[in-house]
């Protein structure tokens, strides 16, 4: 690996990866048991926005199961798991589906508690918005972050104030921050996500959220491509010429540059993404995903270059 003084041998690779990072904490591999609560979002149900973020196909949990209970979800999951793993397997479960502290807060813990009591669940993954994070939650959060391992995570998408306006998600920067550092300052971990490939933005754009990632320096970071899907503004804008899509080269070689930038101590939870193949429309390529993180692991390689190789420690 060169000069790397990071060494993610548990999987080979030149960057901090989720694996890694359980195994070296927890000496396990750790699953995810995905939840879908029902609830909505601020930028969709009107007190924000309406329809959500223009690449938004109502909440990203396109494999949950909502229609039933917290218990039940649970419980189809761990079979799908266990059966996946070929044992009885440990998982977080995982509140993915659009804004997971947009309720009162009486529902939030009734919610959380009945997974944390579930069989195998290791620990609790809560996706929100950071304008969702009132001082109740914040302090319901800290609650849980001394029962279990907690992690909260957060779309930060960019840090252009001209994308996060495009892509309507009714929440500056500033404001993403304000909620970010209550996280923060509560000793939260949280992992936060950006995407690459948002319209009109050019490599240097892509780059500098990077940056500024680094600055904001949280636990754990998701980079991935930007996903066209069925029935979402993005799809319209696409299918009208308004935007194009990165090239598979393209975004790994921008992975590889926005890598080099972050701490080395950052795990990266994601680098590519998972599109719902049964409605994506563009980009196709993202659909090899083994592809993808082998293009990634040979360009760092012929560049020798690694997670945190231009990082500067203030």
């Amino acid at each position: 690996m060169g000069n790397n003084p990071f060494k993610y041998s548990n999987d080979n690779k030149r960057y901090n990866t989720l694996n890694f990072y359980n195994k070296h904490n927890f000496g396990k591999k750790i699953y995810k048991a995905v939840i879908d609560l029902g609830l909505t979002c601020p930028n969709i149900d009107g007190s924000k926005g309406t329809g959500g973020c223009i690449f938004c196909d109502s909440g990203s949990g396109y494999f949950t199961h909502k229609e039933a209970d917290i218990e039940s979800q649970l419980k189809t999951e761990k079979e799908r798991i266990c059966s996946k793993s070929g044992g009885d397997a440990e998982f977080i479960a995982y509140f993915q589906a659009n804004t997971n502290t947009y309720a009162p807060v009486q529902f939030l813990r009734k919610a959380y508690y009945a997974a944390l009591d579930f069989p195998n669940v290791f620990g609790i993954s809560i996706g929100t918005r950071a304008d969702c994070l009132s001082e109740e939650i914040i302090k319901l959060l800290s609650e849980l972050n001394h029962k279990t391992h907690l992690t909260v995570e957060l779309g930060m998408q960019s840090c252009h104030e001209k994308t996060i306006s495009l892509i309507n998600r009714c929440c500056t920067h500033e404001e993403f921050k304000i909620g970010y550092y209550k996280l923060k300052n509560a000793g939260i971990r949280t992992c936060l996500h950006i995407i690459n490939g948002l319209p009109h933005e050019s490599k240097e754009d892509m780059l500098e959220t990077a940056r500024e990632l680094a600055i904001l320096r949280p636990e754990a970071v998701k980079l991935q491509m930007l996903h066209v899907i069925k029935g979402t503004r993005l799809a319209d804008m696409y299918s009208s010429g308004e935007f194009k899509l990165l090239e598979r080269d393209e975004y790994i070689d921008i992975i590889v540059h926005q890598l080099e930038l972050l701490p080395p101590e950052i795990v990266i939870e994601r680098i590519t993404g998972d599109g719902d193949k049964r409605k994506l429309i563009a980009p196709m390529w993202s659909a090899d995903k083994i592809s993808v993180l082998g293009g990634i692991d040979k360009k760092l390689a012929e560049l020798d270059t690694w997670q945190g190789k231009l990082y500067i420690y203030t």
